[in-house]
């Protein structure tokens, strides 16, 4: 007898969480996406250059793709 009391009581929870809605602070969700755009843009502003390897191609310009067969 006590497993039909205890599904029901799950059943019960489950419909109160499924259509439990909350009051929304869009105000606080903004400024809270806001402050993750900033951050992930502050990453991108201080990309390292990209290194010259021109130097490199006329050193090893005699190392092509050889087949070694």
């Amino acid at each position: 007898m006590g497993r039909g009391r205890q599904r029901a009581k799950a059943a019960r929870q489950a419909r109160d969480i499924k259509y439990f809605s909350p009051e929304t602070d869009l105000s606080a969700l903004e400024r809270e996406l806001g402050a993750a755009r900033k951050q992930r843009t502050a990453v991108y502003e201080d990309d390292f250059p990209e290194p010259d390897y021109s130097a490199y191609a006329d050193k090893y310009a005699d190392y092509d793709d050889e087949d070694n067969s």
